[in-house]
């Protein structure tokens, strides 16, 4: 079985991967001994075919997953790894190999829907002649699903939905301010919601105490606008005014007091590679002499975070931030697979910055 996770929506994505990987291991392999996570960025074709095939004598199925192959740089890999799954035989085959490529979109082209990848930077590129043939094996199986980036009416249908899910209540009133401070971030969004249920089970313990009735939590328009803080939030400016100035000891700092408020490793990590991925593509525009309001346009900011990011990225050259927005997404996949702990690797990368 071949299952093809794709699309720019990375946080419900990787919750679909982590679905599929939690029922495996619950259902064939508690002890995990036929579960594989490969780094297809960096692996070699050898080393992803092998573990497609090897087998644990504990478990009646294997779990192989590629993450990012079609950023791989190996190459022959993407031939290689196609002429291997088109020899597969459907159904003759008890092994789950999964592809998960948050860097890959579709956009539809009249009626042709073309591949693109999505770089470091945010910059969307066709998908390169090598690759081709395997995008479109894999986005014919019958398992291949694409994230796309939800509108905001789907986003207030997801909203309500986890809040549900998770033993709480939200008006729609509620759910649209909770998007319209913080966009379409649902790693952010994710984190907020966890907030805001922690708040409203303190204030409803409270209420028990004192001899009320027990209801569901129902987060309000107003506990919204008192406790989330918006998508251009002063503190992740902070860190980033922090390393423009070389300042590590006041960078250290921050982080540490995210931590220390609760916030969680996907939601910080994301955070500072958005931020990071913005002072980039500002850079790139700065270099290329655009204006400040060109910047704005161009980039889709907000003007506030515009002017902040011009001001910082002026201590920083491309080569810094290509560095440093490579070294997050590293990070990234560390954590995920569980190489590594967000907040060492996070202090080490403000250390090296």
């Amino acid at each position: 079985m071949i299952i093809f996770i794709y699309g720019e929506d990375s946080f419900r994505g990787r919750k679909k991967l982590k679905e599929l990987k939690d029922k495996f291991i619950r259902e064939i392999d508690p002890g995990e001994s036929s579960l594989t996570v490969v780094d297809g960025k960096t692996a070699r074709a050898k080393e992803i075919i092998d573990a497609f095939g090897a087998r644990s004598l504990l478990a009646k199925k294997r779990m192989a997953i590629v993450e990012n192959i079609f950023l791989n740089k190996g190459g022959s890999v993407p031939e290689e790894i196609f002429n291997y799954l088109k020899k597969l035989h459907p159904g003759k085959d008890d092994n789950i190999i999964i592809f998960w490529d948050p860097a890959i979109k579709t956009k539809n082209f009249g009626a042709k829907k073309n591949a693109l990848l999505i770089d470091s930077s945010g910059k969307e590129n066709p998908l390169a002649k090598a690759f081709q043939p395997l995008f479109n094996l894999l986005v014919r199986e019958p398992y291949a699903q694409e994230f796309k980036i939800l509108s905001n009416s789907e986003m207030a249908a997801w909203v309500k939905k986890e809040v549900e899910a998770r033993g709480g209540l939200i008006t729609d009133r509620a759910a649209q301010t909770l998007i319209s401070l913080v966009g379409n971030d649902l790693w952010q969004i994710d984190n907020e919601i966890n907030k805001l249920l922690s708040y409203k089970s303190g204030a409803k313990a409270k209420l028990i105490a004192d001899g009320g009735e027990e209801k569901k939590e129902t987060i309000s328009e107003q506990a919204i606008r008192e406790l989330v803080k918006g998508g251009f939030d002063e503190n992740i400016f902070a860190l980033t005014d922090a390393l423009s100035n070389r300042n590590r000891k006041m960078a250290n700092q921050f982080l540490n007091e995210q931590y220390e408020a609760g916030l969680s490793d996907g939601y910080l990590l994301n955070m500072i590679t958005r931020q990071f991925r913005i002072l980039l593509q500002v850079r790139q525009a700065l270099d290329s002499r655009f204006s400040s309001r060109k910047i704005i346009t161009a980039l889709k900011l907000h003007p506030f975070v515009a002017q902040k990011s011009i001001n910082q990225v002026r201590n920083f050259n491309l080569t810094n931030l290509k560095n440093a927005l490579n070294r997050l997404v590293e990070i990234d996949y560390l954590v995920k697979t569980g190489q590594g702990e967000a907040e060492t690797l996070l202090n080490l990368f403000i250390q090296k910055i």
